[in-house]
């Protein structure tokens, strides 16, 4: 492809004022990429740590730069003809920022292994809400948790992004679920699937939650000690996974000391993973929640919502009118 697009940039680190719409080149396609005519983004924390300094921004290789890592959109151009993805697919998935460029754009250039045939029951918007989160939220409750029948775990920050799919995962797979959240997310949480919900508001949680197999921690030591107090309410030798990036820097040495096993996790862009949550996601077992739809243009007001803490699910800019 040739040409420019117009896109969301920064051309240094900083504040959300940094954001900016540019015209900038149309990404070339190469290898096994396809090119996705973007109708929505995704906008998640790594993007705000990102475009603050933080995440990966020592990784980016050149400004003006082009962040977003969910998106939904039309396949433009495939790698071969016979490919199973074709032009004019309706598909959704998780970019690889900054190695290539991000999903506040018309256009993203993207490995055709992290591409899926959006969920039928979908719209974009509601599409480009999933990939990043449910991806991590399935890469710390199943692939590391291994949640099961009877498996007590405790999610924090269960009505955000990751939270309320790790909420809906962990229970369809069993697990008894206990969660945190705010006043006004409770009943939400709960319905998500939660059979325990701890308003954090009201109450702490160590003094109502005990013997947990699994801690889903999506806050770490970013908020109150979240991380550390998190610690006491697990049974011996059992596992604290930390997923926010810089959030619990001594997580390894606090947990020893405890007896307690723990990992951070960094989530995969995997289609293979995504389409067997698209089959959940049609199937009814798990949804996602969208609370903001906003224009791309306004891209600092949603880098402002998600670092603020208290978004319901997901917010995601609008690229581009949904096709005929």
């Amino acid at each position: 492809m040739t040409g420019t697009m117009q896109a969301l940039v920064i051309d240094r680190t900083g504040d959300a004022d940094e954001l900016h719409l540019a015209e900038v080149p149309r990404p070339m396609r190469v290898s096994d990429e396809v090119v996705v005519r973007v109708v929505a983004a995704g906008v998640n924390p790594i993007d705000a740590k990102t475009r603050a300094g933080r995440g990966v921004s020592a990784a980016i290789p050149s400004y003006p730069a082009v962040l977003g890592n969910d998106f939904s959109g039309v396949v433009e151009a495939v790698p071969y003809a016979a490919h199973p993805l074709q032009p004019g697919d309706r598909v959704y998935g998780m970019g690889r920022v900054p190695r290539l460029g991000g999903s506040y754009a018309e256009f993203l250039s993207v490995s055709s292994m992290s591409v899926a045939p959006m969920p039928a029951s979908l719209g974009f918007v509601d599409a480009a809400g999933v990939p990043l989160a449910a991806l991590t939220a399935w890469g710390a409750v199943i692939d590391t948790a291994r949640a099961h029948e009877g498996q007590r775990m405790l999610v924090h920050a269960a009505s955000g992004g990751v939270g309320h799919f790790a909420v809906q995962l962990a229970a369809y797979f069993g697990a008894e679920v206990t969660a945190t959240c705010s006043t006004r997310n409770v009943d939400f949480v709960r319905s998500l699937g939660a059979r325990h919900v701890v308003d954090y508001t009201a109450e702490r949680f160590e003094d109502v939650v005990a013997d947990q197999d699994v801690v889903i921690d999506l806050v770490g030591n970013a908020a109150d000690d979240t991380g550390t107090r998190s610690l006491g309410v697990l049974r011996p030798h059992g596992l604290i996974v930390n997923v926010p990036t810089g959030s619990w820097p001594s997580l390894a040495d606090d947990a020893a000391v405890r007896g307690i096993r723990a990992t951070g996790y960094s989530v995969s862009p995997d289609a293979r993973t995504l389409s067997v949550i698209t089959r959940l996601i049609d199937d009814g077992s798990v949804r996602v929640h969208v609370e903001r739809e906003l224009p791309l243009a306004e891209g600092a007001v949603a880098h402002r919502l998600i670092e603020d803490g208290h978004v319901r699910g997901k917010v995601v800019l609008r690229v581009a009118a949904d096709p005929e």
